[in-house]
Parts: structure tokens; sequence; C-alpha cells
């Protein structure tokens, strides 16, 4: 009689163990992201090549290609892994808002705060000629719809309460909410507005974009 083992009786899949060579691959990629990272907040998009990433990285120009198409697939990296980051502060940000409108507030404020502690970064990412195919796609990234849904949350939150009335339309007053967001940037990032500054002009634009919503 064949033997079984315990686990494979059981159903498990079994779990595959990464190669040595694909573990050195995502070692390199790590390697190549973080010098990149940093020289782009020394240096800006612009100042840093990939000769540069590729000597602060201690690995050759073709290591670096091999893990990324160009500079800007490598920036987009960077700025894909931060959304994913801001996304789960937004997340536990909105979870202590008491109301609509202190929750919506307090989602701009997380994101405002999570790139006033990198400015030279912010200032990277916001001064990028994004091309006219590469800047939809950045808008229209998974991190990026993640950040409309939740806010659309907020507002399913506030009809559910009795806030807001049913026909709020939250899908559009989501994606407003997201630009209206997105459009403060400037003064965050290169106007050097503080968060409390900020976070006046975020409570107005939450309350006129809500205003038609409100029941009663």
């Amino acid at each position: 009689m064949k033997h079984i083992a315990p686990l494979q009786a059981a159903g498990e899949a079994v779990v595959k163990v990464p190669t040595r060579r694909t573990l050195a691959k995502q070692q390199t990629r790590a390697k190549v992201l973080a010098a990149a990272r940093r020289l782009f907040s020394e240096e800006g998009y612009e100042g840093a090549t990939i000769r540069d990433i590729a000597a602060a990285a201690g690995m050759s120009t073709g290591a670096v290609f091999a893990n990324f198409t160009d500079k800007s697939d490598l920036f987009r990296e960077i700025m894909l892994t931060d959304m994913v980051a801001l996304g789960e502060a937004m997340r536990e940000a909105a979870e202590r808002g008491k109301g609509v409108d202190d929750a919506l507030l307090k989602i701009f404020s997380a994101g405002y705060a999570f790139y006033k502690s990198q400015l030279p970064l912010a200032r990277a990412a916001f001064s990028v000629g994004w091309t006219p195919e590469e800047g939809p796609q950045l808008r229209n990234s998974e991190p990026s719809q993640q950040l409309i849904e939740l806010m659309v949350d907020q507002l399913n939150a506030g009809v559910e309460r009795g806030e807001l009335g049913q026909e709020a339309e939250v899908k559009l007053r989501g994606q407003m909410l997201f630009e209206a967001y997105l459009s403060n940037f400037k003064q965050a990032i290169f106007e050097g507005w503080s968060l409390e500054a900020l976070q006046a002009r975020s409570r107005d634009q939450i309350r006129v974009l809500l205003a038609g919503a409100r029941r009663g």
C-alpha cells in the first residue's frame, strides 16, 4: 500500500519554496528601489539617473534594466508602493471619524501628513511631467481607485446613518472629493501650507461638496 503523507491526506496545498534565483532577483529589485527612492529624494526626478541609481545600489545599469523598463517605470513603482501605504493610513484615520464630514476630513489630513513627512520625494512626484498615457494610468491605478472607494464608503455610511439623503450620488461625489483632495497638493507640497491650513481648506471643500446631499 502506498504511503500518503498526513498533509497530503488532509488535502493541503504544497507550498513552493522560492528558488535561489527568485530570491536573488527579489533582493536586487529591493536594492534598486531603495537606492532610487533615496536619489529621487536627494536629486529630484530629473537629477537622478539610472547610472547613479545603479551605482548607489552597487550593481550595473544592466541589472537595473533587467528589473525595470526605464526610469519612469522605476519611479512609478515607488509611487504605487507609497499609495498602498497611504491607503492603509487613510483607512485607519477614517475609522476614528465621528460622522461623514469628520471621517472625510481625517482621510484628507492623513494624505497630506503622509506626503509632508517626505517632502523631497513628494516634490519629485508632483513635478514629474507624466506623459498623456502615464498620467491617467496612475490616476486609474488600483491604489487610486481604492482611495476613491474609501471616500465612497464614507458617503454610504453617511447615508446609512441618515446624515445624507438616499439620492446623494455617492459615486460622483466620491470622485469629486478625490479631485478636491488632489487639488490641494500644490499648497501642501510646494507652497509650504501647514496641516492646519490644509485642514481648513479641506473642511470647506467637503462642506460645499456635501451641501446638496444633506438631509433636511
